[in-house]
């Protein structure tokens, strides 16, 4: 587990109609100040990686399909600097995702089914001047493989 990540379980609460489950709410360790939040989605097959953030935090919530969502610690006073983190997030693993700034992210669409991502952000997209680091999703530096591991 990389520093300051927090990871929430979302609790599905079910009936005959259908589910509700709350994805962000104040007060939790997984909830920062929304300023927008935006919606994605990626077609399988494809990697949307890596970028990172000098002062916003990224709250990611998969909606639809599957993702191997990949964290790396850029942070230099981080206990867990280069380190790098892997979840399987949506449909089959509902959470919310909290990713503080200097850890980069991405991820990798798994199985046939396009992914739909929320992300809700604690700051603002200024085009002008955008809090947007990109590192190429295979750089040496990171060393991920994002080729998948049969077992």
């Amino acid at each position: 587990m990389i520093q300051d990540v927090k990871i929430k379980q979302l609790k599905k609460f079910c009936d005959d109609r259908g589910f509700f489950a709350e994805v962000i709410k104040e007060g939790e360790e997984t909830f920062q100040t929304v300023k927008q939040t935006s919606y994605t989605e990626t077609h399988p097959g494809v990697i949307k990686a890596f970028h990172w953030h000098k002062r916003q935090w990224d709250v990611w919530f998969v909606v639809k399909g599957m993702a191997q969502v990949v964290l790396h610690d850029l942070r230099e006073s981080s206990a867990t600097k280069g380190k790098t983190q892997v979840i399987c997030a949506g449909e089959d693993n509902p959470v919310v995702i909290s990713i503080p700034p200097g850890v980069a992210h991405g991820y990798r669409v798994l199985g046939n089914k396009k992914v739909g991502l929320f992300y809700h952000t604690s700051e603002a997209y200024d085009p002008n001047n955008p809090d947007e680091e990109r590192i190429d999703f295979d750089d040496s530096r990171i060393g991920f493989d994002w080729e998948t591991e049969n077992r």
